[in-house]
């Protein structure tokens, strides 16, 4: 394998605008859920269902094409599930039926899982003493895109509909694309030649042989769930009275977790330097605790901002430390090891949205913050409970 020693700054950081880029379609429907309710004639109850679908889309492509990074072309992979996005995202966009809309969000989900094969690529260019440093930096792209998605599709709903949010991101994926096929490293790579079936088989055969793959996808799924319960369900009393926030307003939510994600870019270096198990002891507690300031929405916005802060820093911080010590374990399986630990994502993602929806709607906001405590809760148990068994 011809590689250089680590991976430069500038790409680094293009590795991660594109993963942002990339996961924020996914997610730009959140701040826009009461649009999409009404104008598709949907009941609020099950509005979630869209985010459901878009996620459960992004975990069979998870399952079906992530793994693909261990046996193509990385370079060619990469820019073509980007140019398919850009057609997704153009069918959202100009969807006039619910079932239309439900098609276009569920091939948006599906391509979206180019952020996981740029992640594993990412892990792959990088030397090992800097591989937590790089995956951290591509990682915290990842979740900035899904924060500064809400604040990007607010401003653009208030100015010129919900519609332009996707159509603007068609346009921006291209420009991507444009860029990456200047600058995307030329990585020559030996891979085993393997039948597809095999290679998906293999994807479920490292759960069983891998105990930290196993006990850091649910933590995965743990996570966010309680990052997705939050974010689903927070447009819905933001827009209602007494507050009756604008999209704008809304979506700049999402630049106060950035805050949050920002800081726990450090978590990738604290794991090179085996501080792994510590830092997920101490941000599952934070997540517990920002919970107990997200109550307070109604009372105070201030309360609400600590919250967010704390719970993005909380989830970003186990994230990143996840995937620094899962990357490590088979160098020639990374990208499946990635899609393996992803759908556990996944899963936490789409039940999160669904969930949290369901409560608002016949408990309320009190029912969700109960719902997301009691999931930091049991995070934090599992944690204490499997630490003994891995040594990082």
């Amino acid at each position: 394998m011809n590689l250089k020693p680590s991976m430069s700054r500038t790409v680094t950081l293009l590795f991660a605008t594109a993963c942002g880029m990339s996961v924020a379609n996914i997610y730009f429907a959140q701040p826009l859920l009461d649009q999409l309710s009404n104008e598709f004639n949907i009941d609020h109850s099950t509005i979630g269902i869209v985010i459901t679908i878009t996620q459960i889309f992004y975990g069979l492509g998870l399952l079906l094409l992530v793994p693909l990074g261990d046996l193509l072309n990385q370079r060619r992979l990469i820019i073509g599930q980007m140019l398919l996005s850009t057609t997704a995202l153009v069918i959202v966009s100009t969807a006039s039926f619910s079932v239309v809309l439900f098609t276009g969000m569920a091939l948006v989900g599906l391509l979206a899982v180019v952020t996981q094969t740029l992640v594993a690529f990412a892990a792959t260019m990088a030397s090992p003493t800097e591989r937590g440093r790089v995956v951290g930096i591509v990682t915290s792209g990842i979740v900035i895109g899904i924060l500064l998605a809400r604040t990007f599709a607010g401003l653009l709903t208030d100015l010129t509909g919900w519609r332009s949010v996707y159509l603007v991101s068609a346009i921006l994926m291209l420009v991507m694309v444009c860029m990456f096929l200047k600058v995307l490293p030329k990585v020559e790579r030996e891979v085993r030649s393997l039948p597809y079936h095999q290679l998906i088989k293999s994807v479920f055969t490292l759960f069983m042989q891998e105990r930290t793959l196993r006990i850091r996808s649910v933590l995965a799924m743990l996570i966010f769930a309680d990052f997705s319960i939050l974010w689903t369900s927070l447009v819905l009393p933001l827009s209602a009275p007494p507050l009756a926030l604008s999209h704008s307003v809304i979506g700049a939510f999402g630049l106060v977790g950035v805050a949050g994600a920002l800081a726990a870019a450090q978590a990738g270096k604290l794991a090179d330097r085996s501080y792994g198990q510590r830092t997920t002891g101490i941000a599952l507690v934070l997540l517990l605790i920002s919970w107990f300031f997200i109550n307070y929405l109604e009372q105070s916005l201030l309360a609400l901002i600590v919250g967010i802060v704390l719970l993005d820093l909380a989830v970003q911080a186990v994230h990143v430390t996840n995937q620094t010590m899962i990357l490590p374990l088979r160098t020639e399986a990374r990208s499946r090891l990635t899609a393996g630990y992803m759908m556990f994502y996944s899963i936490g993602s789409a039940g999160g949205s669904i969930a949290s929806t369901q409560m608002y709607a016949h408990f309320g906001w009190e029912g969700v913050c109960f719902l997301g405590a009691l999931i930091s809760a049991i995070a934090l148990i599992f944690w204490v409970t499997t630490k003994k068994f891995t040594n990082y």
